[in-house]
């Protein structure tokens, strides 16, 4: 990180008097100082609107399919809520965010917008600022679905994540990449996006996203709507890793239940009250009144809940989550607090986010630095023939270095794929790649005020130990090359020591 911001501080010298150029590397050096951006993509309705309210624990994504989610949409922290439209030559007006009652979420009125200059003007995209701490860490990106029937909102989304140069002139020079790493939404594994992945793929080295996770969203509608509606869905998720494993770029592909985190993330006591009621009737009488969300709210259904308040459960919840809370209830659970725990728990959310903290949180840095990095060998490739040709040897090298990219490869394949090592190896090697964090006493599996010597001689040991493990005459292609890049990790850390 810090030779990156020397690199771009030196670019920035020497093309002070470009203004082209002036204005991109000063857009590199803000992203090295702000969060790491992450990307929400996917086809439509695959569920990104709703995982993001998930994952920031409150309800400030519209999911209605409106005209707002059709542009790209910036979540950020700020202290108070706002929301701001931008138009391609810059103009911004104040967004009327409209919240509906019961069920219905907020909305973002684009209809009425007053511009801070004359004219009417089309969105280019949105910027909502709102208190919390996860958009402390993370700014979130809501992109526009990747198949919509409209090129050009479909475009929107490419636009970001898979930039183009600009080839209209020298003037205009390259597009800084818009997101550091992509959570990708699959509702199922078709052409699309497997030539949308691949397209990222494609540009990972020279300015897209590095980091790409997939999440099998909608995950409790795969069973439809049964108890074991997640257990299917991981069983999808498994071919899916496996079928994109062709392709090198999802690092994990893990199943969430969206809806289900988010409306455990704002169970209402009301909700757990109805729950209650539900648990007390005879099991086969609620099968049967379940048979489908339509019957589950008909008011001719007698049960203890009013089918106001049912319909209401079954849009908040979903048949599988509704099955799931009364389920817990009569197993034990006796309080909202736990209640939203365990659904939480079985939503799949909390597992995406310890997969995102190794992912992308412990590598915010090394993602954020490649894509200005990426961004700067645009700069120099479109203005060449000044001083900063010199910073090009180097901008190479580290964007090389692709090694941090390897630790996310093989994290993602230890979860579907099995090693033939003993599982004390296999625990080691999962911790030397970065699996339990990146600071080096985790990667050693040692204390953190283990000596440095100490911790030298770990290392020291763990590449001999990798490096053997590699030269095995048994080991296949897939236990050499992961022993080979658990050898590096532990190289990795000799840096990273005092001294």
């Amino acid at each position: 990180m810090a030779e990156a911001h020397r690199l771009v501080g030196a670019a920035r010298q020497e093309f002070a008097r470009e203004p082209r150029a002036r204005a991109l590397l000063a857009e590199c050096a803000r992203r090295l100082e702000q969060p790491l951006r992450v990307a929400l993509a996917g086809s439509i309705k695959a569920g990104k609107s709703t995982l993001l309210n998930a994952l920031v624990g409150q309800d400030i994504a519209p999911t209605d399919a409106t005209e707002c989610t059709r542009v790209v949409t910036w979540y950020r922290h700020g202290s108070t809520p706002g929301v701001t439209a931008y138009a391609p030559d810059g103009s911004t007006a104040n967004v009327v965010v409209r919240r509906g009652g019961g069920t219905h979420g907020l909305t973002f009125d684009l209809e009425r917008l007053n511009w801070n200059a004359p004219g009417p003007r089309p969105v280019d995209h949105l910027e909502v600022e709102w208190p919390s701490a996860t958009l402390a860490a993370t700014t979130i990106i809501d992109t526009p679905g990747t198949s919509s029937l409209s090129r050009e909102v479909s475009m929107r989304t490419a636009r970001l994540l898979t930039p183009e140069d600009d080839r209209s002139g020298r003037g205009a020079g390259p597009i800084l990449p818009g997101a550091d790493a992509v959570v990708y939404l699959l509702r199922r594994l078709d052409a699309t996006d497997i030539t949308f992945l691949e397209r990222i793929g494609a540009r990972a080295g020279r300015g897209g996203p590095l980091g790409v996770v997939g999440v099998v969203s909608r995950a409790d509608e795969i069973g439809a709507g049964r108890i074991d509606a997640l257990h299917s869905a991981r069983e999808v998720a498994v071919r899916f890793a496996g079928e994109l494993e062709r392709t090198g770029l999802c690092q994990a592909v893990i199943p969430v239940a969206g809806l289900l985190a988010f409306a455990a993330a704002t169970l209402r006591q009301q909700e757990f009250t109805a729950f209650e009621a539900l648990a007390g009737v005879p099991v086969d009488e609620l099968g049967a009144a379940m048979l489908s969300v339509d019957r589950f709210a008909r008011p001719d259904i007698a049960l203890p809940v009013a089918p106001e308040l049912r319909a209401q459960l079954s849009e908040r919840f979903g048949m599988f989550g509704i099955r799931m809370a009364v389920t817990l209830i009569r197993l034990g659970v006796r309080d909202s607090a736990t209640l939203a725990a365990e659904l939480t728990g079985r939503s799949g959310v909390d597992e995406l986010r310890s997969v995102l903290d190794v992912q992308f949180g412990q590598r915010a840095d090394q993602l954020k630095a490649h894509s200005a990095l990426s961004a700067l060998a645009g700069v120099l490739a479109a203005y060449p023939g000044t001083a900063a040709d010199r910073l090009r040897p180097r901008v190479g090298t580290l964007l090389a270095d692709v090694h941090g990219f390897a630790e996310l490869r093989l994290l993602g394949r230890l979860r579907t794929d099995e090693l033939t090592l003993p599982p004390a190896d296999l625990a080691e090697l999962h911790r030397l790649i970065g699996g339990s964090g990146i600071a080096a006493h985790l990667r050693l599996g040692i204390p953190p005020d283990t000596s440095p010597d100490q911790q030298r001689a770990a290392a020291v040991a763990a590449v001999r130990k990798w490096r053997d493990r590699a030269r095995h005459p048994l080991a296949d292609q897939f236990t050499r090359s992961a022993c080979l890049t658990a050898a590096r990790s532990a190289e990795g850390t000799l840096g990273l020591l005092p001294g």
